[in-house]
C-alpha cells in the first residue's frame, strides 16, 4: 500500500509520479459501500436475474435475506477484510457447435458485491483504455472488435 503513490511504466524504473498523494484521494471502500452504490449494484444484478449460485439463494429470495439482517454480517466482514466470497457453482452450456462450455455462477451476494465493486471502478479505469480494448467493457463486446 504504500506505494501506491509511485507507478512504473512497463520495463522502466522511472517513476510517472513523484507526489506523496496516493492515486486516489476518496476512500473506493467507502463509496462501494455507499447504499445509494449498493442500491444500484442490486438493481443491475435483478435486472441481469441468473440462476442460484452454490448457497442456492434466488435473487427473488435476496431482498428478504437482506431485510433478515444478514447482510450486516457481510458488510462487517468486508469491513474488516474477512469475507471470503463463496465458491462459484460449475455449470456447462450447450454450445451451437455440439460441444459445453464451463460457467461459473457466483451467488447472488457476491454477483452484488462484484457490481458495486465495478461501479466504482469503471468510471475511474475505463477512460485509459484503448478504444481498440472491447471485453468486458460498458457498451461494447467481442463482436464489435
Amino acid at each position: 500500500m504504500s506505494n501506491l503513490h509511485k507507478r512504473i511504466l512497463p520495463g522502466n524504473d522511472v517513476p510517472q509520479r513523484n507526489d506523496k498523494q496516493p492515486a486516489f484521494g476518496d476512500n473506493l471502500f467507502d463509496r462501494m459501500m455507499h447504499p445509494e452504490n449498493l442500491q444500484s449494484a442490486w438493481k443491475q444484478v435483478r435486472a441481469n436475474k441468473g440462476a442460484a449460485g452454490v448457497d442456492g439463494m434466488t435473487i427473488d429470495e435476496f431482498p428478504e435475506w437482506v431485510r433478515q439482517g444478514h447482510w450486516k454480517h457481510t458488510a462487517n466482514a468486508l469491513k474488516n477484510g474477512h469475507y471470503t466470497p463463496a465458491p462459484v457453482r460449475r455449470v456447462e452450456i450447450d454450445k451451437p457447435n455440439g460441444g459445453k462450455r464451463p460457467l461459473g455462477i457466483p451467488t447472488v451476494k457476491d454477483r452484488v458485491i462484484q457490481q458495486a465493486i465495478a461501479q466504482v471502478l469503471t468510471p475511474l479505469f475505463d477512460p485509459g483504455f484503448s478504444n481498440n480494448s472491447f471485453g468486458f467493457r460498458p457498451g461494447r463486446n467481442g463482436q464489435q472488435a
